[in-house]
């Protein structure tokens, strides 16, 4: 496989969405969100063989299933993106004292490879943020939602051809791992690698790229239910947080538990019961829900329930001497993703947002809320869990570099 033409022609195209002004890349990204609704059938066809070859009770299923409602769901962020202020200005504009007039300018990337696995909806999500920020991006998606991405971006292309833009500006690989090692060694091609998926896939990403990568998506995700929580509002943040949607990376995967709260327990999880959530807990957790949660449900924790992703209906409980072991332990099996307290201790409050270390730190919210959407940015094209560039979701701002632009009157630089 030889893909070298084939990014050349998306580094093209790239170039060419330089030159379309503001409100055109906007009638173009309400076009797409129309076309996917008007499509949605033969999205949804296409969506139904790929979710015919996947076990139900894989932790993906969920992550690839789409329906009418979520097509829908899809096509209201991308009207939102449309309406969202372009992310190409002036950010800074000074005159310095010889006369030379300065300005640091928001611009494109150019183009951004983005890896993907069973998430067909990243197909729409980057193609929308990427052509409103004036970037090309290259998608590569698993072979699990390989009908389902060709059945998007054939829309896509449908669009783009009718506004006279070429389709390479949205370009789609073949579903192979030739195809992903070919665009990991696209150096001079391909400005930015963004993979979304398993830490597995983050780590192989990040050891073979020649170009640089932004970390997104594992999350191992903890609640603390402090000395001074409120029960009804804990009960409610930890139900939501492990139950809304759990196959995704904010969904909760620890509950850590003040020691003085343990009599809480019983409480604080009966809602997760109704979701068969399975619970690994340390042995003050067990002995604390033995009897109230039901026993088919409950196991004891092992060294391995810490610091597990698992994208399921599971979660463990971890039984700490107060904040500063709770921070301890997030500090040492956390992902840096999201991380909430649950306290009516302001002081508390402060000291968790000060001292943990991750891209969204929450005080009596549930991690669900951490997407793109949901902050008012639109779609994202991932949350990044490292700190240089862009931390935590991931939307128009966090996909553009910068230039300075310098005009002078023919000055010269004295020797």
């Amino acid at each position: 496989m030889n893909l070298s033409d084939t990014f050349k022609k998306v580094r093209q195209a790239s170039l060419s969405l330089l030159r379309l002004p503001e409100q055109r890349i906007n009638d173009l990204l309400e076009a797409i969100a129309d076309a996917a609704v008007e499509n949605s059938a033969h999205i949804l066809d296409e969506n139904a063989k790929d979710l015919a070859a996947m076990s139900p009770d894989d932790p993906k299923y969920d992550r690839l299933r789409l329906t009418e409602k979520r097509i829908a769901d899809i096509a209201s962020d991308i009207r939102h993106v449309a309406a969202l202020p372009s992310p190409l200005i002036d950010i800074e504009r000074r005159t310095l004292p010889n006369g030379l007039r300065l300005t640091k300018r928001a611009v494109p990337f150019g183009v951004i490879g983005v890896i993907y696995e069973a998430r067909p909806n990243v197909s729409f999500d980057v193609a929308s943020l990427c052509l409103k920020s004036g970037n090309a991006c290259i998608l590569k998606g698993g072979s699990d939602a390989d009908r389902s991405n060709r059945a998007i971006v054939d829309v896509i292309h449908s669009v783009l051809l009718r506004f006279g833009i070429p389709a390479e500006a949205v370009t789609l690989l073949p579903a192979s791992r030739e195809a992903t090692a070919e665009l990991l060694q696209a150096r001079g091609q391909v400005d930015l690698i963004i993979p979304r998926g398993s830490s597995s896939l983050i780590n192989f990403v990040r050891e073979n790229s020649r170009i640089p990568v932004i970390e997104t998506g594992a999350g191992v995700c903890h609640a603390y239910f402090d000395s001074d929580a409120d029960l009804d509002k804990g009960r409610a943040i930890v139900n939501n947080a492990k139950t809304r949607r759990v196959s995704v990376c904010n969904a909760l995967d620890c509950l850590l538990v003040d020691s003085t709260r343990t009599d809480d327990l019983p409480s604080l999880c009966a809602p997760l019961a109704d979701s068969n959530v399975v619970i690994y807990a340390d042995p003050q957790s067990c002995t604390a829900l033995t009897g109230s949660y039901p026993a088919e449900l409950l196991r004891h924790a092992g060294e391995s329930s810490f610091g597990t992703e698992f994208l399921g209906y599971a979660m463990a409980i971890k039984t700490v001497a107060g904040i500063d072991e709770a921070i301890a332990h997030i500090a040492v099996y956390g992902s840096g993703h999201s991380e909430s307290i649950i306290t009516e201790n302001s002081e508390h409050g402060r000291l968790f947002t000060l001292l943990v270390d991750a891209a969204c730190v929450y005080v009596n919210a549930p991690t669900s809320f951490t997407d793109g959407a949901q902050f008012g940015l639109g779609a994202e094209i991932g949350i990044s869990t490292q700190k240089l560039h862009a931390r935590g979701p991931m939307a128009l701002r966090e996909i553009t570099t910068y230039k300075w632009i310098i005009e002078g009157d023919g000055q010269i630089r004295p020797a």
